[in-house]
């Protein structure tokens, strides 16, 4: 219960200072919103979208008649019915966006950068998808084919994330690359899909980091750094921190009945990796 009352309490001060200003910036705009007085906080909704990826639940359904409604019948007394609760997880999608910043490590001049494919269906039912029509894509990787969306990701030695960036799966993974980097200092280990002087130059010069990419079989081996070398043998970490994102924090699946899921559930993962008290990290000592 500790961990539910701790996240609990970094929501809701984020929610303390971010509430007031978007409302302020949606009077600003001109614009005229209902605002109904809901049973349940904004921060109570954020922490049990939350709570679900830190669950072993591998359904929300389950996860809040079962969880939320019996077990935490305390902690949320005024907890509305499943479909009430659905409709309000749209009002989320903003705040849970801001928040995923608050919630990323500081740059420590070491980072690794690496992609990995969202599937939103089986290959199978691709012609048949439409939930995703017009935003997912057909993309490949080294284990294949698949249909959905491409996530960026960037971290530090330690296992925090860094900055994240979602893309069409048809994406090149060195497009998004110049404004993923754009905040971070120091030097960046990759793997051969990120090979690209150009890219390496561009972003040495103006933004002082070295990309330092696995070179390509029938490129020339460059001497390195043995340190560097070190932590290049270490780019695994980051796959690591792929593979502990999809089975424990979930952040694939094919049961999306809209856009808005898909994205909600994606930052919620992240998020709850985010307070994850052990994370994968290299002992440098």
């Amino acid at each position: 219960m500790s961990s539910l009352e701790a996240l609990f309490c970094h929501v809701d001060d984020f929610c303390q200072v971010f509430e007031p200003l978007w409302h302020q910036a949606l009077l600003s705009s001109g614009k005229k919103y209902r605002r109904r007085q809901r049973s349940l906080s904004l921060s109570e909704v954020m922490t049990i979208l939350i709570a679900f990826h830190q669950s072993h639940y591998r359904n929300f359904k389950h996860f809040y008649l079962i969880k939320v409604k019996c077990d935490w019948q305390q902690e949320f007394p005024l907890a509305v019915s499943y479909q009430r609760f659905v409709t309000w997880i749209l009002s989320s999608l903003i705040p849970l966006c801001t928040y995923l910043r608050r919630c990323f490590g500081q740059c420590t001049g070491i980072s690794f950068i690496d992609a990995t494919s969202i599937k939103v269906c089986h290959n199978r039912r691709i012609s048949q998808h439409r939930v995703f029509e017009g935003c997912a894509a057909r993309g490949k990787t080294s284990v294949g084919w698949f249909f959905g969306f491409k996530l960026h990701l960037v971290i530090n030695e330690r296992g925090e994330l860094l900055n994240v960036q979602v893309t069409p799966g048809n994406t090149d993974d060195r497009q998004p690359v110049v404004e993923l980097l754009q905040d971070l200092w120091g030097k960046v280990f990759a793997d051969k899909g990120y090979v690209s002087q150009s890219l390496a130059q561009h972003l040495q010069e103006e933004h002082e980091v070295t990309l330092m990419a696995k070179p390509r079989r029938n490129m020339k081996h460059h001497l390195m750094v043995y340190q560097d070398k070190l932590f290049a043998r270490k780019r695994a970490l980051i796959e690591t921190v792929i593979d502990q994102l999809k089975n424990i924090s979930q952040i694939e699946h094919s049961r999306h009945r809209s856009p808005t899921n898909f994205c909600v559930n994606l930052l919620c993962g992240l998020i709850a990796y985010c307070h994850q008290p052990k994370k994968p990290s290299l002992q440098l000592d």
